[in-house]
C-alpha cells in the first residue's frame, strides 16, 4: 500500500486497528459473554464487541483508521458493515516470516506505511516491551493503547485516544 504520509487524509493522525482482542473478543468466561455478535469469518466464529462497534465509528473523526491486523483486506470484508466503518479502510500487510529483523510482527509493516513522523495511535490487545521501546524512538508522536483480549476496545481506550488526538 502507498505509504500513509502520502495520503490526502494526512493531516489527521493515524489510527491502527488489530482486530484480535479488540473487536474479536476471546478468552472470556462462557457465563460472562461480552456483549456482541458472533460473526462467520471463514470457517472461524469470532464474537465482535459491541463496545467497538459503538466507539471505533466515532474515532475517523480524528483519526485515519487503518487495520494493523494478521486478518489484513480479510478485515475490510467482513468487518466495516458491521462496525458502521467505510466500505474498505487501509490495510498493512505483513511479512509471513515474523520476527525477521524485529522483536514485534507488526513493527516492520507499520514503520513501511506510517513512516517515521506520521503521528499514530496503536490499539491492540499483544503490545510488548518491543512496541514500547519502538515507541519511544519515534519521531511523531505515538501512543499505544493496550486492551485486554477478552473486554476489547472500550469507553476508556476511545476517550484516551480522542484525548490524545485532540492534544497534537
Amino acid at each position: 500500500m502507498e505509504a500513509a504520509e502520502n495520503n490526502p487524509e494526512s493531516g489527521k493522525p493515524l489510527l491502527l486497528v488489530d482486530v484480535d482482542g479488540v473487536i474479536s473478543l476471546f478468552g472470556f468466561s462462557p457465563d460472562a459473554q461480552p456483549e456482541g455478535e458472533w460473526l462467520h469469518v471463514d470457517g472461524i466464529l469470532h464474537l465482535c464487541s459491541a463496545r467497538a462497534a459503538q466507539y471505533l465509528p466515532g474515532l475517523q473523526d480524528q483519526f485515519e483508521l487503518v487495520w494493523c491486523t494478521g486478518w489484513e483486506e480479510k478485515a475490510n470484508e467482513y468487518l466495516p458493515q458491521w462496525l458502521g466503518l467505510p466500505a474498505e479502510l487501509p490495510y498493512l500487510q505483513f511479512e509471513r516470516n515474523p520476527g525477521k529483523g524485529r522483536a514485534h510482527w507488526k513493527l516492520q509493516a507499520i514503520d513501511d506505511f506510517a513512516g517515521p513522523q506520521r503521528p499514530l495511535a496503536w490499539i491492540d490487545d499483544a503490545l510488548d516491551e518491543a512496541c514500547r521501546h519502538w515507541a519511544d524512538q519515534r519521531v511523531g508522536p505515538t501512543l499505544l493503547v493496550q486492551t485486554e483480549a477478552h473486554v476489547g476496545l472500550d469507553e476508556t481506550h476511545a476517550g484516551e485516544l480522542r484525548a490524545w488526538a485532540a492534544a497534537l
